[in-house]
């Protein structure tokens, strides 16, 4: 497939082995080979944390908080000791070493000591004999509260008295580019609101500890970056890093949520204190409670442009509301800022952000953080500008967009493929969908759903468009580094690397780059432990790139072993001998056999590391060269609006994305799919409520996510694959950027029905009651 091949993902009848056609094994990239574990997962046998075991259990629950802030005055643990079947109570007293952690900023109690400064934040853990027992035991503590007012309002946490030792701003950066005197002749404003989304694991959180004969522990558990989990629990036990394994079991979907360490560092305390197996595993509450969501973020946008519509200048302000404690808030903030023009072409661009602590649920890492909250602000101004100007707002777009070759308002050029226009021009000229029938036997087609309440002349159909970007792998001076070992042996190949593989196919990738590098067939991937060098975490496409780099490094180091006896014994170089099917040939014939007898019962490995270019972080005006790589989308949403009762039914999304290169068409499909349906959730339902920094309703009945019956129609229209030469496949980051982009593209479609604003996601009912004579 040439390299600036244009093409769409497969229907499910030009997929291998479909109904009409031949079947024949998926085989090597760019094929849709299947998962591994497909078959364990939907035959339900696939080994999950929650389902593990060992002999003489015991059982932990966690005592949190059931306030946003106050002062701890006491804690009285006896009556949960004196419980029958209570092993062990522990607090912040009992915590042997570093009484706080953090991926980033180590801000955060591994149990609060004297401030509570969350709802659901930690202050104890119980083990027992019975997980009613331990339980039990947990609400039998006795804690005194003074009770503090809580800040909730990431606006006054300027003024407000310092919640934490390192005060409530975590990060400001103020970006400057071009003239700040730079005018237009048309200008628009705007205020949004985005708010709190949770990641939403089908799974909740569930770990076993196991005490080690040599004092350490062994921790089993979903985490998406073993190593620096494992780091982080080794500092709070007090003991090496040596001595704590971190075993990482099946993980039932990542976007974010399996990275706070605050579940695992409890266990393997209660485990070291006992001297037996400790398990734990959260109820739906405790998982709302306990792992960080999106930042909601308040964004002030002003949009300056000429006559024709050609951007000028943006001036922005971000507001990050990181809750209690830092995170991953900085980096959020530096990709929000960063991309806060969107992929168009501006002069000139004055963008203020902030990351504040507040009382609110902890904010950190969830799919395409702060680029998702700029991509609805900005192209909400998108939308105005073209309303003002009279133009259609695709065109308006289109008179904008970015190209390889420009520069971001951060100083940094634009080298890898960035087709934005092909992406528009892809999605606008799609054909629209039938419009909805108005007859009683189409009404399941109306907003509201079965027998909803609405009338069919009450509905109003709006088009609406969006284009996204974000970044892939870390930003700002991330060192990015993986390794992994390829070994060989009686015609099986093992990959030994600690990438997590969260949904997002890398075990399946893995597979394929060994195949197509060895051609050997049988290739497994091994468990993930900590016992493994480091890969680092699972987020931005980085084990795409990175860890699937240092896989064919290793694979092709493996190969230049194997083929050099024989290239060495026909008198030719390796670079003349080729793989194929399993079959080594030379480029005149003259040599033919097979991987197995040139391999000849002997083992083969290799270990390589993969390690991309360095990036450097922003200065004090918001320049640098901080990313590696950028990924892009444009999205058409189809929306039915009941404009008498506010309802949302999105009827289609039509997509088009660069992807750099297909690599598994199926996995690419399902990866576009679900990030659109989630983007969707965020878009019209999701939203984790609080009041006054109490959680209401932390359950699937009070949050609302996006069920089969509320997913569009999503139609993969265009997948450009321009391959970025940095990339080790040319391939980029897929799931994210259709979770930035969609949310977006549904806003602009209500607005386009509505004739309202529509300046706050999710959005609400009311607001999608168009005024009257709209």
């Amino acid at each position: 497939m040439s390299s600036d091949a244009t093409t769409a993902v497969p229907t499910a009848p030009d997929l291998p082995g479909s109904p009409g056609q031949e079947p024949s094994a998926p085989h090597g990239l760019g094929t849709s080979l299947p998962q591994a574990e497909a078959r364990a997962k939907t035959e339900g046998t696939f080994p999950y944390a929650s389902d593990l075991w060992a002999e003489g259990l015991l059982w932990a629950a966690i005592l949190r908080s059931p306030h946003p802030h106050a002062r701890i005055v006491s804690v009285d643990t006896s009556a949960a000791t004196a419980m029958p079947g209570v092993r062990a109570v522990v607090t912040a007293a009992d915590v042997p070493g570093a009484a706080t952690y953090g991926r980033r900023v180590a801000d955060r109690p591994v149990f609060a000591a004297e401030l509570v400064r969350h709802h659901g934040e930690a202050l104890a853990a119980v083990a027992a004999d019975h997980p009613d027992t331990a339980r039990l035991a947990a609400a039998a503590i006795s804690v005194e509260y003074e009770l503090l007012d809580p800040v909730t309002d990431p606006e006054k946490a300027f003024a407000a008295e310092a919640l934490h030792p390192d005060g409530n701003l975590i990060r400001h950066i103020p970006l400057r580019f071009g003239d700040p005197e730079a005018t237009g002749e048309v200008v628009v404003e705007g205020l949004y609101r985005i708010g709190r989304q949770d990641p939403a694991p089908i799974g909740a959180e569930a770990g076993l500890a196991v005490p080690r004969p040599d004092g350490g522990v062994e921790i089993y558990t979903a985490s998406t970056d073993p190593h620096t989990d494992r780091d982080l629990a080794a500092a709070c036990f007090g003991l090496p890093s040596e001595q704590v394994k971190l075993v990482v079991t099946g993980v039932p979907g990542a976007t974010g949520d399996r990275e706070d360490p605050g579940f695992q560092i409890p266990l393997g305390l209660l485990a070291l204190r006992t001297g037996c197996p400790v398990k734990l595993t959260a109820t739906r509450e405790e998982s709302f409670l306990g792992h960080a969501h999106r930042h909601p973020t308040l964004l002030r946008y002003r949009h300056h442009a000429d006559a024709e519509g050609r951007l000028v200048k943006v001036e922005a302000q971000i507001l990050l509301d990181a809750g209690a404690y830092a995170d991953s808030s900085s980096e959020s903030l530096a990709a929000a800022v960063a991309f806060a023009c969107g992929p168009y072409v501006v002069p000139h661009a004055f963008v203020e952000g902030w990351a504040v602590r507040t009382n609110n649920p902890p904010s950190g890492h969830v799919r395409g953080e702060g680029a998702m909250q700029v991509c609805a602000a900005y192209e909400a101004q998108m939308d105005k500008l073209a309303a003002k100007l009279g133009v259609d707002p695709a065109e308006l777009r289109m008179r904008n967009v970015m190209a390889t070759g420009d520069i971001l308002p951060t100083g940094q050029t634009v080298t890898c493929p960035a087709p934005v226009a092909e992406l528009l021009s892809a999605v606008r000229d799609f054909p629209l969908p039938a419009l909805p029938k108005d007859t009683p036997e189409g009404e399941w087609l109306l907003p509201g759903g079965p027998e909803g309440a609405g009338e069919p002349g009450a509905v109003r159909r709006g088009v609406g468009y969006a284009l996204g970007m974000v970044h892939m792998l870390g930003a700002e001076g991330t060192d990015e580094v993986s390794t992994a070992t390829v070994r060989v042996q009686d015609g099986v190949a093992t990959v030994i690397c600690s990438a997590v593989d969260t949904g997002s196919g890398f075990s399946t990738l893995a597979r394929q780059i060994v195949q197509d590098t060895l051609g050997i067939d049988e290739v497994h991937v091994a468990p993930v432990d900590t016992d493994q060098p480091p890969a680092g975490p699972a987020a931005h496409g980085r084990h795409t790139w990175v860890s699937g780099g240092a896989v064919e490094r290793a694979a092709k180091m493996v190969r230049t072993q194997l083929l050099q006896p024989l290239a060495h014994q026909f008198g030719m170089s390796t670079e003349l001998l080729q793989i194929t099917d399993g079959k080594i040939t030379s480029y005149d014939g003259v040599l033919s056999t097979t991987v197995t007898e040139a391999m000849d019962g002997k083992e083969l490995w290799a270990t390589a590391q993969c390690r991309p270019h360095p990036t450097e972080p922003l200065d004090d005006s918001g320049q640098g060269d901080a990313f590696v790589g950028l990924a892009f989308c444009a999205i058409r949403a189809v929306v039915d609006v009941d404009i008498e009762l506010g309802a949302v039914r999105v009827v289609e999304m039509a997509v088009a994305q660069d992807v750099g290169r297909i690599l598994n068409p199926a996995q690419l499909t399902a990866r576009i799919e679900a990030g659109v349906t989630q983007g969707v959730g965020a878009a019209l339902t999701e939203n984790l409520r609080t009041a006054r920094g109490l959680v209401r309703h932390p359950d699937f009945t009070g949050y609302a996510l996006p069920t089969s019956l509320d997913a569009p129609d999503i139609r993969i229209v265009k997948l450009v694959e321009e391959r970025d030469v940095v990339a080790p496949f040319g391939a980029k980051a897929a799931s994210a950027i259709p979770v930035v982009t969609s949310p977006a593209a549904v806003a602009s479609a209500v607005r386009a029905a509505t004739g309202r604003p529509i300046n706050r996601l999710p959005i609400r009912p009311q607001a999608a009651v168009a005024v009257p004579n709209s």
